[in-house]
């Protein structure tokens, strides 16, 4: 048996990782490389014949982690797509939105070029559509946590919730009847005591583990309490002064953990009453399905759900679907707040809310999430003079906040919260997902505290065998 990674290694998206079982291949996650200086991976061949792949299986709906499927299904891949019944309904809604935004970037950048006297060497055209998004669907396998089922013979795989968003996995895999190997794909990691999903799931034992490193390096400040104050004095300071409330929202979880608090806040008059915009079409509909899965929340946002009091919606809260919605909330007087993605800012509304906030001293610029590397959101973090978006430069005048306390993913205490679970140390312990040297720093801290496992940080394309 062997691993073959084909993304996620070194870096914070691309997730992909190719089992050899037995001549069968497996692959855990099919993700998009996000990183400027990466994303031309997601244009070259596949290392391998898609068509080779027997099964795929995800870990959750994040776009690093499924968003290549419209490729990898059009250049020839026909097995099933294994993943829990919310994350499958999930990555329908993201996959659509994706394809979608890559016509309309390409769209935008053929007319740029256009106007600019610009030939580019190559065509100008989308990695997929979104009707390619569509073909995706018929694939889908879902099974619930805790179940175990067999993409083929000899293989046994089992969901155990990660706390990362809803319906987000850790995979178990058993090889073998007799003396079998296990396996586990961390996926990512979540947190403990957040306000709407329950905490990770622990294991006590396997022989080899895949486990992310995102923050492998640093701590968050506080929970997610500590971070709904902090945001809503960023409101209140930025409101007096006028001003409004831009934050970059992944459509996933972290807008309806948002939603959860702002309805709060209202409730308890803890901010001003402003008018409160969630301008994604996404969002929308992955709160709509929020609502559907209440059994996979936290205890009490799944009791309100059941009793028909959605904590994930209040009066103030003005849901757009429609671009002219969306190009009207620029028309506002008074202070707002508007929730919009990509929460990167890598394409989607959040760049029009972007140009007409961000040289507005009043305004503040919210980031309540990771922000990878070669990323606009990670540029706009380091406060540049001045940035460019959508083809024009604009000077950067509006406060610029962080926010990690929100974050859906376990920190470097957490992570190590995580593998102390294990009774036995793995024999071998990948360290996975996460930016070079924060992995190696992460790797370090589990040679000194794990010595009785082979810790290993692998390269793009390489293979081991496990």
């Amino acid at each position: 048996m062997k691993v073959k990674f084909l993304g996620g290694t070194q870096n914070v998206t691309g997730s992909k990782f190719l089992l050899e079982i037995s001549g069968r291949r497996l692959m855990i996650d099919c993700g998009l490389f996000q990183e400027r200086e990466f994303k031309d991976r997601n244009w070259k061949p596949f290392p391998i014949n898609p068509s080779s792949i027997d099964a795929i299986i995800l870990t959750h709906a994040h776009i690093d982690h499924c968003g290549y499927l419209p490729k990898i299904v059009s250049d020839g891949f026909k097995g099933d797509i294994f993943c829990t019944e919310p994350t499958a309904e999930i990555v329908k809604i993201a996959l659509l939105d994706a394809g979608k935004l890559q016509e309309e970037d390409a769209s935008k950048k053929r007319a740029r070029h256009l106007a600019e006297g610009r030939t580019p060497p190559y065509p100008v055209i989308p990695l997929y559509t979104a009707e390619d998004a569509k073909s995706v669907s018929p694939l889908f396998k879902t099974y619930p946590y805790e179940q175990p089922f067999e993409p083929f013979d000899d293989v046994s795989v089992s969901f155990h919730d990660a706390g990362h968003i809803l319906g987000s996995a850790m995979i178990k895999i058993k090889v073998g009847k007799e003396n079998a190997k296990t396996l586990i794909f961390s996926g990512d990691i979540g947190r403990w005591d957040k306000a709407i999903l329950k905490d990770p799931s622990i294991f006590q034992e396997a022989d080899i583990v895949f486990v992310e490193s995102t923050y492998g390096n640093k701590n968050h400040d506080g929970g997610s309490e500590a971070a709904g104050e902090e945001l809503a004095n960023i409101i209140n300071q930025t409101v007096q002064r006028n001003g409004n409330i831009i934050i970059p929202t992944f459509a996933i979880e972290r807008a309806q953990e948002l939603i959860y608090f702002l309805s709060k806040f209202l409730k308890d008059n803890v901010i001003p009453h402003i008018l409160v915009f969630v301008d994604s079409p996404m969002a929308i509909d992955v709160t709509e399905i929020f609502n559907k899965y209440p059994e996979y929340l936290d205890t009490k946002p799944e009791e309100l759900i059941k009793k028909g009091a959605s904590p994930f919606d209040f009066p103030l809260l003005k849901l757009t679907r429609s671009v002219d919605e969306s190009k009207s909330i620029n028309h506002i007087t008074g202070s707002i707040a508007v929730m919009a993605g990509s929460g990167m800012c890598t394409g989607g509304r959040i760049k029009h809310h972007l140009i007409t906030n961000i040289s507005r001293e009043e305004s503040t610029v919210v980031f309540v999430g990771y922000q990878a590397k070669g990323t606009l959101g990670r540029h706009i973090l380091s406060k540049p003079e001045r940035v460019r978006i959508l083809g024009r430069e604009y000077p950067v005048k509006a406060e610029i906040r962080n926010i990690n306390g929100f974050s859906a993913h376990a920190d470097k205490s957490e992570l190590l919260r995580w593998l102390s679970g294990f009774i036995t140390p793995p024999k071998k312990i990948f360290v996975i997902h996460g930016e070079e040297e924060v992995s190696q720093e992460f790797a370090e801290v589990l040679r000194q505290k794990m010595p009785g496992s082979e810790i290993i940080i692998p390269e793009y394309l390489s293979e081991h065998n496990i």
